[in-house]
């Protein structure tokens, strides 16, 4: 039998029973249908949680504190600290698979001054190179920060941009938005108390970046000032040979450890295993991925079962196209019968069948 006369006696017959494929193929519908959207169900949550932990972070990034939590056995929270210093950071620097690494200090203690007018914000010292590395935004002009742009710029987030300084005049509190294009703004660390036979020691700041607003608005970088890891140990060493001796001592010794380590893996996919790398070093660290694991699991698990349940239904779908060619064939034993006298063979009449239940499969 010629494949043009295969294709016209099968869609021919598919026709003449308009009724039983259009319900067959219906069935196919359903099934395919099923299966398809149970498993973009799971695909869709899996994609779901990424995006919700991506908002406020990445999850290529690692943070290593100097201060850690856990809670213990009897359900009590207990602290542990590990040193970060330089060496540590020159370790974690030589690991696979890690592209960018700065040391990370909060400090909350540095005042801004315009004038009579006092301002607070938290100053994040970092080094400027790996700005963009962690995805920050970058500035108003499109532009991103470096250590050669930032020896003596200080980068203002979008919401810190904002925030208000104080005056108190013996009476009441007054209030005033800084215009960091006019105003002067001026640093002054207040950690220590103040050496009377000194010079209170100020940054004069030269120059503001503007950092564009993140996507959320409610971000780190959002709320944060950023100022270069070499520039603020410049300041504040000149800053700690203005205090007492103790305070000094004290003061030049933070400048050799870190708050924390923050490092930017090359791939989602390599976080565990530098992770692991970073403990067998003695740190103990956490990443959004950790987060996002058994949310993960979760949705696969759910998947699994939903894709479960759409084969089923696919698994009837078939077993209606099978029933519908089995019927087909006790209903036309006569014309099977004419067309072998015909001439055709077994695997003609097989394939005309096989033809027709393809068809319907494809339709459907």
């Amino acid at each position: 039998m010629r494949i043009f006369d295969l294709i016209r006696m099968g869609l021919r017959n598919l026709t003449r029973r308009k009724a039983r494929t259009l319900l067959t193929v219906i069935g196919v519908i359903i099934g395919t249908v099923s299966i398809v959207v149970m498993i973009s169900v799971g695909i869709g949550m899996n994609e779901s949680f990424e995006a919700s932990v991506m908002e406020n972070g990445s999850m290529t990034i690692i943070n290593v504190s100097s201060e850690n939590w856990e809670e213990n056995e009897d359900g009590q929270w207990t602290s542990t600290t590990q040193k970060l210093d330089e060496e540590a950071l020159e370790k974690i620097r030589a690991i696979e698979h890690v592209k960018g690494v700065t040391p990370i200090i909060n400090n909350w203690s540095m005042g801004l001054f315009s004038g009579k007018y006092q301002g607070w914000g938290n100053f994040m010292i970092m080094d400027m190179d790996c700005y963009e590395d962690f995805g920050y935004p970058a500035l108003e002009d499109g532009t991103y920060p470096n250590k050669e742009t930032s020896k003596d710029t200080v980068y203002f987030g979008a919401q810190a941009q904002q925030n208000e300084f104080y005056y108190w005049d013996g009476r009441r509190s007054k209030t005033k938005t800084i215009d960091f294009d006019r105003d002067k703004v001026e640093i002054k660390f207040q950690e220590y108390q103040i050496n009377p036979r000194k010079k209170e020691y100020t940054i004069k700041l030269k120059n503001i970046g503007k950092i564009a607003q993140s996507p959320s608005g409610y971000s780190e970088a959002d709320w944060s000032i950023f100022m270069d890891i070499d520039m603020y140990k410049e300041h504040y060493t000149k800053y700690a040979n203005t205090l007492k001796i103790d305070d000094r001592k004290k003061a030049l010794a933070s400048l050799e450890k870190y708050e924390r380590i923050m490092i930017n893996v090359d791939n989602m996919n390599y976080v565990s295993d530098v992770q692991d790398e970073i403990e067998k070093m003695g740190y103990k660290s956490t990443s959004d991925m950790q987060y996002i694991e058994p949310m993960k699991e979760t949705a696969e698990m759910l998947e699994l079962v939903l894709g479960a349940i759409g084969a089923v239904a696919m698994l009837v779908s078939a077993i209606n196209i099978a029933n519908t060619m089995i019927m087909s064939i006790y209903e036309r034993t006569k014309e099977i019968g004419i067309m072998k006298v015909l001439g055709c063979k077994v695997g003609d009449v097989r394939k005309l069948f096989l033809f027709e239940a393809g068809i319907i499969g494809l339709i459907g």
